[in-house]
């Protein structure tokens, strides 16, 4: 029987394996999702908040035991897992308190006695989802799912299993009916069985771009809607009157954090060339204080990459660049998973760290001869789901922000994704809007109901 495999990444020692489902085991879960679906619909908003405000206290009360999951099974230091998991609780009291108002009959007026749009459930949706935010990406997607009424089904990275039957258990001890929430172990080609049935009618996708494209191909055969979160290639864009430290300092942050394994991380720091020598010399001395290392040591500031593959990857695209004229400032040791926070400068489109998603702890400095040169660079890249801009001139950021393609843009400050905005991209970076009032309405029939006298 094949096995999914959890491996600590820091040292590759096995953790657990878990048999993948046969047949029967997903007909059973399909089945379950149809059966729930029919009374979990037609529960009151208060009735499902309840639910999910019960789900937020479970991940509170254990939010040690579930980040040191997190930890083991993807590597991420244990304090940014403890950070998730609240995220995750934070979350789903958001959708509590509001999904009843986001979903609330909208009066519009069209020349009937009566007519509005009513926001209805539309049945399960199935998420396959990613191991680099194993809780997050996950409560993303269910929160605002289960609080419209639909039924959920999880496919999760191979790697991050334990964290998808741990995610189902707290469900489940938060009350959950059996059916509304179930993990699914199942390799690819299984995704087009659970696609195909018909108690599914949507699908969603956090991952890399061909990952996205097969599934898209999928939902579109069995004419399911969609959303994809794909990859980004995030502009850090810093002009000549930025506060350059603090710029610096988040810029290190936001590429370093997670080991560097996020969508949204800063991945090219486009700079103005007349503080680009000020700004590189704040970037080393940020990157100077991070320290590389066993991911449940308080002291270590980055653990792993998730997988050595993904090490092994990302070291290509980082001597690819450098063979095409890019400088190695700082990093580029590479041990297994283990990979120092790097820096390149010198960094050009047609370079690999530049035209594709570096998924990793490396940093590249692009330079721009002004802020509109910087705004064209940014733009340079396949792929659009976030941007930072950093400026004292705030309303000139704003407009510039306007110039900018991708999903996001924010102004002086770390980009991330929040439950109160819309969270998605452009172009590569996929299509569709998780997060926010916009999240939840991609998942529900928007209903248009008129009436005369």
């Amino acid at each position: 029987m094949s096995v999914f495999k959890s491996i600590f990444p820091y040292n590759q020692q096995v953790i657990a394996e878990y048999p993948l489902m046969d047949d029967h085991a997903i007909n059973t879960i399909l089945t379950d999702s149809a059966k729930a679906f029919t009374h979990w619909s037609l529960q009151s908003y208060a009735h499902r908040a309840g639910i999910l405000n019960n789900v937020a206290a479970i991940l509170r009360k254990e939010k040690e035991q579930l980040a040191t999951i997190i930890t083991n099974e993807m590597g991420k230091v244990l304090a940014e897992a403890k950070g998730e998991v609240e995220k995750c609780a934070v979350t789903c009291e958001y959708y509590a308190q509001n999904a009843e108002a986001f979903l609330a009959d909208e009066i519009m007026e069209a020349g009937y006695y009566k007519s509005f749009v009513a926001y209805q459930p539309i049945g399960a949706v199935l998420a396959i989802m990613p191991w680099n935010f194993p809780f997050w990406q996950v409560f993303r997607f269910a929160a605002p799912t289960l609080m419209a009424g639909n039924t959920a089904l999880l496919k999760h990275a191979p790697n991050v299993t334990g964290c998808s039957l741990a995610i189902e258990r707290v469900f489940k001890e938060a009350g959950a009916p059996k059916g509304v929430f179930q993990s699914l172990i199942i390799d690819v080609p299984e995704i087009e069985k659970i696609i195909s049935a018909d108690i599914v009618q949507a699908a969603t996708l956090t991952g890399s771009e061909r990952a996205g494209a097969s599934m898209a191909i999928l939902a579109g055969k069995h004419i399911k809607k969609s959303v994809l979160e794909l990859g980004g290639s995030d502009a850090l864009i810093v002009l000549a009157d930025a506060d350059i430290e603090k710029a610096a300092t988040v810029a290190i942050q936001s590429r370093m954090q997670n080991a560097g394994q996020s969508c949204i991380a800063s991945k090219r720091f486009i700079v103005e060339q007349k503080i680009q020598e000020e700004f590189v010399n704040q970037l080393q001395l940020q990157i100077q204080k991070l320290k590389q290392g066993d991911p449940f040591n308080t002291n270590i500031t980055t653990g792993p990459m998730a997988r050595i593959d993904l090490a092994q990857q990302l070291e290509k695209q980082m001597q690819n660049s450098i063979k095409s004229g890019a400088t190695l400032q700082l990093g580029g040791e590479v041990d297994g998973a283990n990979f120092n926070p790097s820096l390149l400068l010198n960094v050009k489109k047609g370079m690999a760290t530049f035209d594709e998603e570096a998924f990793g702890p490396v940093a590249s400095v692009i330079t721009a001869a002004d802020e509109q040169d910087a705004i064209n660079i940014a733009n340079q890249s396949n792929y659009g789901l976030g941007g930072s801009i950093w400026t004292k001139d705030v309303e000139k950021g704003i407009a510039l922000a306007r110039k900018v393609n991708s999903g996001a843009v924010f102004i002086n400050s770390l980009v991330k994704s929040d439950p109160r905005l819309p969270f998605g991209g452009i172009k590569r970076s996929g299509y569709g809007r998780e997060l926010g009032r916009h999240g939840i309405l991609e998942f529900v029939n928007i209903k248009s109901i008129a009436a005369d006298q």
